[in-house]
């Protein structure tokens, strides 16, 4: 298997936009934009009413070989939360040194993800633990969006106003995955909701080495050319998707202008909507006009102003509204 190009000193450095996580796990929220301002995005991760946070989340940017790269992912621990922890800390730069993550997205992100739950398990030998993980992440590459899914996560997008899942939810009882599963050997029963072998109410994972035959690390990957409809990406861990369907998240952080406010809303929302688990979430916004150069902005706005009547008695909304955009940090 072509896996990690450990001497790709070509690359770029890679900036992570994210203060590390706060002591107890209680509470984290933040926002970053790119210096042209065509991107931002904000992230908030609440612990909710578990006792423990499992909830790992994780934003990236560098440049690779010219190539602008952006990563963000969303990972939900289960019986503990080192499988997660480790995701946060190896998943994307395992990602980011393969040697062919620009030229073949899809295989990169593919290998990279069964190698770095191998390299958990590899971790893990000596220990009783039996920690697992989903990973719901995605990468984007230029103008081409890369999400990829393990486990119940979810990622969706709005095009156009509409909310359009890039991942599909990996439950046991989805005819695919019981049918991949029982041909490996394995059950799919009822205890108290669907679980593989009765125990994990997932059909896909990172760690979870007792059922490793079964609950593989094998990502669904869908592509997305990026195009003036793609709004915004919501990413979340299923602390928000068991009580916020996809159309109400999409509405939910519409209503806020900046991404960070409406990642906060969204955790809240789930909260207040009697979210038994942690929530957390990253929303992505795409400011397509922020993109178009200077003397082409100026044109559409002239082209767009009204008579010099109108002009009297109507104020420049759009001027007054502008804010400043900050560059993100390089590490």
């Amino acid at each position: 298997m072509t896996m990690l190009d450990p001497g790709a000193t070509s690359k770029g450095p890679m900036s992570d936009t994210l203060p590390e996580k706060d002591e107890n796990g209680g509470y984290a929220s933040g926002g970053w934009k790119s210096g042209d301002g065509r991107l931002s995005c904000g992230y908030s991760s609440f612990r909710g009413k578990r006792a423990k946070m499992e909830d790992f989340y994780d934003i990236k940017t560098s440049k690779i070989n010219g190539q602008s790269v952006c990563l963000f992912g969303i990972f939900d621990g289960h019986g503990g939360s080192r499988a997660a922890e480790f995701l946060k800390e190896h998943l994307f730069e395992n990602l980011m040194k393969h040697s062919e993550f620009i030229t073949n997205a899809k295989l990169a992100i593919s290998q990279t993800y069964q190698q770095t739950d191998a390299d958990f398990l590899d971790s893990e030998k000596h220990t009783f633990r039996d920690d697992g993980s989903t990973a719901s992440t995605a990468v984007l590459v230029g103008n081409h969006l890369y999400v990829a899914n393990v486990g119940d996560s979810r990622t969706i997008i709005s095009k156009a106003g509409k909310a359009i899942p890039l991942s599909e939810d990996h439950k046991p009882n989805r005819s695919d995955e019981r049918k991949r599963i029982e041909s490996a050997g394995g059950v799919v029963m009822w205890a108290g909701t669907w679980r593989v072998g009765g125990v994990l109410a997932m059909s896909r994972a990172f760690g979870n080495r007792m059922l490793k035959q079964f609950v593989v690390a094998e990502p669904e990957i869908q592509e997305q050319e990026v195009d003036q409809d793609l709004e915004m990406l919501v990413l979340a861990s299923d602390g928000l998707w068991d009580v916020v369907p996809n159309e109400d998240a999409v509405l939910i952080a519409q209503t806020e202008e900046e991404p960070e406010a409406a990642a906060r809303k969204l955790t809240e929302t789930a909260f207040s909507r009697g979210s038994a688990d942690n929530i957390t979430c990253i929303v992505v916004k795409f400011n397509h006009q922020r993109g178009v150069p200077e003397q082409t902005q100026q044109h559409l706005r002239l082209s767009a102003e009204p008579s010099e009547t109108q002009q009297s008695s109507k104020p420049d909304a759009e001027e007054s509204q502008q804010k400043p955009v900050a560059d993100p940090q390089e590490t």
